[in-house]
């Protein structure tokens, strides 16, 4: 979710209305986030620890929040909340070093404003949480220095309220801070009074992170805050025309469009699928994975994140599924890792009763194992997160190769085909 990133200079852009019928919304234009995949075409497999890491952790926090806000009933069979993941010793140091060096990456990030007079920030948007926080200028940490940070004495609409906002990481660091509401500003959509925190502790893995912070687009119902995300009120104050936004995920054109879809992006029609809402994610069941033109694995469920960026599946599934991939091997059976011969990439895709839905090659993997070794990593591992037994997670791996529409409105999420 949060890889180390070079920053990338990213604007806010109103689309013309071309189709009454669905590009009714605006738009946020943001940059490519890269693979695991070193500039050599090899697997990065210590940054992609961190990111395994960085993922257990989030959607540990989401199932604390759901168990608060909820009730441990909504809890999928199997799921359970885990022990923090911790970065191992031995990548600790090596992560610090490394982070300078990573420029090529980028993040799904895009300019948001808050406040009276506004005041702006780069912002991390993630379909796989459900809270916004940004730094405050009350954070004196060496992390916050780099930041933009929100002054609440300088907003007129901003107000304090009651309770805290914490997060942790496995680097035994937090982001925490006050709760407040303020004005919030996405590609023009405004709304007011929205819950947030001014965070005045920032974890050192954003460091060397160009964020400043990150939007949560999941339901309420994992929210640490326990108040409506930035979308779910702009849609109860009717700031947007549509409950629905969607993602293109891309090395070009990259977008999250606010109130609709923006069909200048995909062909044919959107195929929809209904979402459990007890979980609070954008979750979908019935799944099926397919190598080639055979069933893998069938009737799981998949969590649509686009926080996360790899695939995760239950450790016996993902076996499983490599059994059928010809020439696969056990890659890092601890982190759930495996290769495949780079000359023959399996055809992979996902289907919820309808179309399959194929990964690209390129999307599939994560480089080489080592340069001309011929095995390539697949871009789906094996993980037990804690969200169930049966849940699989779809993150960057799965959407860069679809235009993914999510609605509040029916409580769905859909796939098209990209343009």
């Amino acid at each position: 979710m949060f890889c180390k990133a070079s920053l990338v200079t990213v604007a806010l852009a109103l689309m013309a209305v071309a189709s009454p019928l669905q590009d009714t919304g605006v738009a946020v234009p943001f940059a490519k986030r890269s693979s695991l995949t070193n500039a050599d075409g090899t697997f990065n497999h210590e940054k992609a620890i961190l990111s395994t890491i960085q993922t257990k952790n989030k959607h540990r926090a989401n199932l604390i929040n759901l168990e608060k806000n909820v009730g441990r009933h909504a809890f999928k069979e199997g799921a359970e909340i885990k022990p923090l993941a911790a970065v191992p010793a031995s990548l600790s140091k090596r992560q610090k070093e490394a982070l300078t060096d990573e420029d090529e990456d980028t993040e799904w990030a895009g300019t948001i404003s808050i406040g009276t007079p506004a005041q702006k920030f780069l912002i991390d948007f993630d379909t796989g949480s459900s809270d916004l926080w940004i730094p405050s200028s009350s954070c004196k940490s060496s992390t916050c220095s780099s930041k933009k940070k929100y002054t609440a004495s300088s907003s007129s609409t901003g107000t304090k309220k009651s309770g805290s906002f914490s997060i942790q990481y496995g680097d035994g660091s937090t982001v925490s801070g006050p709760v407040y509401t303020d004005s919030v500003t996405v590609a023009g959509v405004t709304v007011t009074k929205q819950y947030f925190s001014p965070v005045t502790t920032l974890s050192s893995s954003f460091a060397d992170d160009p964020i400043d912070g990150l939007l949560g687009l999941a339901y309420p119902a994992i929210s640490n805050l326990g108040q409506n995300p930035f979308f779910n009120t702009a849609v109860s104050q009717d700031a947007v025309s549509k409950g629905s936004f969607g993602f293109k995920l891309a090395s070009t054109g990259s977008e999250l469009y606010i109130g609709g879809t923006n069909s200048k992006l995909y062909t044919g029609s959107i195929e929809t699928h209904p979402v459990d809402t007890s979980t609070g994610f954008w979750q979908i069941t019935g799944a099926k994975a397919y190598v080639g033109s055979t069933v893998a694995n069938s009737g799981f469920e998949t969590i649509i994140d686009s926080g996360t960026t790899i695939m995760y599946g239950p450790p016996s599934a993902i076996k499983t599924f490599y059994s059928k991939v010809s020439g696969s091997a056990v890659y890092d059976s601890e982190n759930g890792y495996y290769s495949f011969p780079c000359k023959s990439a399996p055809s992979v895709s996902f289907s919820w009763g309808g179309k399959k839905w194929a990964i690209t090659a390129d999307n599939f993997s994560l480089g080489e194992t080592s340069t001309g070794s011929g095995k390539c990593v697949g871009a789906l591992a094996g993980q037990d997160i804690g969200l169930g037994s049966n849940v699989w997670l779809l993150g960057d791996s799965f959407m860069k190769n679809v235009y993914t529409a999510f609605s509040f409105d029916d409580d769905t999420v859909g796939f098209a085909t990209l343009a």
